[in-house]
């Protein structure tokens, strides 16, 4: 059953476990759970070509998941029922999806993929103008510091999505960087991680963009007071710091309480959340890093799989397949957790920008309606970059008790020896994980070694690897802003559309909150509210501070 709210925006009332597919899926679980994937490609040769799809030259291979094609379509009609149709339409069109906080989520209209509200069209406009003149500016040199050193280093102080997204971009692109001023992220209010970014920057040519919508962020703004210090005791206690401050925030008077000039004050719009604004002036950061010319070729990757998923049909909708892969294996196969696995060291960062997209959006249990969810939804998202997992937590991939799903993300139009021996890695892991190793196997393995036969019969159990472990592997032609951009685009989409069918807002983040506020609480006077434990360990770190 669907229905509409005040906003116009379609809700979908019923819980999806009383959705009929959500049945029907059940069924095809407990037939498709015992059937190891090496038993489906071995009934089904042709598997690869009807699960593979590609969207322009990123290809998406879904062939290693346990499930077949009576079973997707049943994932097909999961999406039909739950009016996932409809709720795309509302989407971009700028319903208030986000029905928590009544607005839109309209990120997807920093890359033009949907009209900019009119209310906000001039300053987003005017915005994008100053940034693109400021950055261009600073990299050009023209930007300078108060005793008119040009600006040569970058430091972005922000957290979360403020942090994450810029971040994990700048170091993806870092080739293109190579004539661009530093850039370099703090986010910790650890004083170490500003200490190590301040350890090779001259004051004189170093400018900190901070990074908070509301520019009350306790732990950017405690980085941005130990900056200033760091100027100030450099430069003397009378220099205009001013020079070598800019920020990204919607409080233009508490940023020019802080000391930044209002031109230096870019503004995002409320209805961009803080993981989806990397598309925003929080790329700042990452238009300084590469230049205007990438930084709009990112926007138009993200462009380019917005197109793909409001037009293409679900059967080869990329999105709309991901996210159904994942409810099936969380919701049918019991599998709780998601292993990001990139085979690029520009994609270091990848795993940690996509926890907090899942996660902060889907990691919920309220249901539109205000009801407790009955079914899980968000996975547990971690992971690293390709071989160097290999020799790290693979082994409870290939020998765990778990059932773990994998994404293997893999560019592959690098050149090189180096490169191809990665590529070739990212193909054997996933195909060893889906396979594994029998008793018979590891024996005969094991007489190629020229042991004793009691030696055999004792070791070759703890050889043995059950494999079964599904995955999804993303052929990316390579690391560009362009395909970047389709990248992010891509998982963004994959989130809604779970959220949307599990009836979740995936748009806030009250939990988050709930922390904030519980941190303040604890650094403000004893109200008598905080429980034993929190007591003791604050006795127990003050007696520590004293022993120092």
């Amino acid at each position: 059953m669907k229905c509409s709210d005040s906003t116009g925006a379609t809700e979908r009332c019923s819980p999806p476990r009383e959705l009929p597919a959500w049945q029907a899926l059940h069924a095809h679980a407990d037939r498709l759970r015992a059937i190891h994937l090496t038993t489906l490609f071995a009934s089904d040769p042709g598997r690869f070509e009807r699960f593979s799809m590609r969207h322009e030259h990123l290809v998406a291979d879904f062939s290693r998941h346990a499930l077949d094609d009576v079973a997707l379509d049943s994932l097909f009609e999961l999406a039909d029922q739950s009016g996932l149709r409809t709720a795309i339409k509302d989407l971009f069109s700028g319903a208030r999806l986000n029905f928590t906080e009544n607005r839109a989520a309209l990120h997807m209209a920093m890359r033009g993929s949907c009209p900019i509200p009119d209310a906000d069209a001039d300053n987003v406009r005017s915005t994008g103008e100053r940034m693109r003149a400021f950055a261009h500016a600073l990299r050009r040199g023209e930007v300078t510091g108060v005793t008119g050193k040009p600006v040569r280093r970058v430091i972005s102080l922000g957290i979360g999505g403020s942090d994450l997204g810029p971040r994990m971009a700048v170091e993806a692109l870092s080739r293109l960087g190579e004539r661009s001023p530093a850039v370099s992220f703090v986010a910790n209010v650890d004083p170490l991680e500003l200490d190590q970014a301040l350890d090779d920057a001259d004051p004189h040519t170093t400018l900190f963009i901070v990074s908070s919508k509301s520019f009350t962020t306790a732990e950017t703004l405690a980085n941005a007071h130990a900056a200033r210090n760091w100027l100030v005791a450099a430069l003397g206690a009378g220099a205009d710091t001013s020079a070598h401050f800019a920020a990204v925030s919607n409080a233009p008077t508490a940023a020019a309480a802080f000391g930044i000039a209002p031109e230096r004050v870019f503004a995002l719009p409320e209805w961009i959340g803080g993981r989806y604004s990397v598309w925003s002036a929080i790329g700042l950061p990452l238009m300084i890093a590469v230049g205007e010319s990438a930084f709009d070729r990112f926007l138009e990757g993200g462009g380019s799989m917005d197109v793909h998923f409001r037009a293409t049909d679900f059967r080869e909708n990329l999105p709309v397949i991901m996210a159904l892969l994942g409810i099936w294996n969380t919701d049918f196969l019991g599998i709780e957790s998601l292993a990001i696995l990139p085979y690029a060291h520009g994609l270091r960062s990848f795993p940690a920008w996509l926890q907090q997209l899942e996660m902060e959006s889907n990691g919920k249990r309220c249901l539109r309606d205000g009801t407790t969810s009955q079914v899980a939804t968000a996975p547990i998202v971690w992971g690293g970059t390709g071989t160097v997992g290999q020799h790290a937590f693979h082994q409870l991939l290939y020998q765990g008790t778990r059932r773990v799903a994998l994404d293997f993300i893999v560019p592959v139009g690098a050149s090189g020896t180096s490169h191809q021996i990665l590529v070739e890695n990212a193909f054997a892991q996933a195909a060893a994980l889906m396979s594994g190793r029998d008793l018979a196997a590891a024996r005969k393995l094991l007489q190629t070694r020229n042991m004793p036969d009691m030696e055999i019969e004792r070791l070759a159990p703890h050889m043995v690897c059950p494999g079964n472990q599904p995955s999804t592997t993303l052929l990316l032609p390579d690391l560009d802003p362009y395909t970047l951009g389709q990248l992010l685009a891509l998982y963004e989409h994959k989130v809604f559309v779970q959220g949307w069918i599990w009836g979740i807002n995936s748009f806030d983040q009250f939990g988050v909150e709930l922390g904030k506020d519980m941190a303040r609480s604890i650094a403000g006077p004893h109200t008598g509210t905080r429980d034993a434990s929190t007591d003791g360990l604050m006795a127990a770190a003050e007696r520590l501070r004293k022993g120092f």
